[in-house]
């Protein structure tokens, strides 16, 4: 693992614009502690699950991503207005970026990869523009085909910023400051630092039930912080499935979200493992990695 001094992130170049934009919230959400509420607690923690389960864990990843479930259209395109709230870019961008790393997992290519360096996978790639959030990025668009057919999905990856201005404006008018500091500023800074830590921590820490070829692991406490996402190797594993927790206890809010779907006829072609008693396995500690994965990591669920 890389020094502090090796880090990735001290030899790329800063986007400052973004930087700006980072620090802007994050001093938003430290000001947030001082108007402190349960009304307001409430309002983000209600809010967070829409952005961050709803939206980037069912929506964005396990939907858009890996196609591990169908739904109607206007279900699609509501969970992705909800991602657009966690302030993690477009469809376009995180769609694409997500399938970057799977094809690329801990080599050469991935975007965000601890063995660059720990801060480099949890926000340095962010914060230095190594991965730009330009959606005509040439090398992001064949990534992504599927949505770029789609209307939808090619506007609100221009216009992903309107959304979260939007409930910004109605949370300062509805509720005052209070609110909308909580609502907004916060819950995304909580938000941002529970997905990021997917990249970061579930690649550095944890227990593996399965010998994939990447550092993948499994996170109780990230998988609680994002709805179900922490359970990575589970999903490194079987990337399609829209099923990433295994056994009783292995959480996964984002899963039992679809499965609500699925009693609703809102979602269909449900994909699962097929291991048979996978969920019985016994995780076991990382050591040596660069062993024959047990199913291909498809960068997306159209194939």
């Amino acid at each position: 693992m890389s020094t502090v001094t090796h880090d990735r992130t001290f030899r790329e170049p800063i986007s400052w614009t973004t930087v700006l934009i980072m620090a802007a919230f994050h001093v938003g959400a430290i000001a947030s502690l001082f108007m402190f509420s349960w009304k307001v607690f409430a309002v983000s923690m209600v809010l967070w699950w829409v952005s961050g389960s709803l939206g980037v864990g069912m929506g964005y990843h396990r939907l858009l991503t890996h196609r591990g479930y169908k739904t109607p259209k206007w279900v699609e395109y509501f969970l992705t207005v909800c991602a657009t709230l966690a302030l993690e870019g477009g469809p376009f961008f995180w769609v694409a970026v997500h399938r970057v790393h799977h094809q690329n997992t801990d080599v050469e290519g991935d975007p965000h990869s601890p063995r660059d360096g720990g801060l480099w996978a949890h926000m340095g790639w962010i914060m230095t523009g190594g991965v730009m959030h330009n959606n005509n990025q040439s090398a992001l668009l064949p990534y992504i085909p599927d949505l770029r057919k789609d209307k939808f999905h090619t506007w609100i990856s221009k216009w992903h910023w309107i959304p979260i201005t939007t409930l910004g404006i109605l949370l300062l008018l509805v509720g005052g400051w209070k609110v909308m500091f909580w609502g907004i500023f916060f819950r995304t800074v909580i938000g941002l630092h529970a997905t990021w830590l997917v990249n970061s921590a579930t690649h550095m820490w944890g227990s593996r039930r399965f010998l994939t070829s990447d550092t993948s692991k499994n996170s109780f406490w990230v998988a609680i912080l994002t709805f179900g996402e922490g359970w990575h190797n589970n999903h490194h594993a079987h990337p399609q499935a829209a099923k990433h927790g295994l056994t009783w206890w292995e959480v996964d809010l984002n899963w039992y979200g679809i499965y609500i779907l699925k009693l609703l006829g809102l979602a269909w072609d449900i994909k699962i493992q097929k291991l048979k008693h996978a969920a019985e396995e016994k995780p076991v500690p990382s050591i040596v990695v660069g062993v024959e994965k047990l199913a291909p990591s498809a960068a997306s669920g159209d194939d």
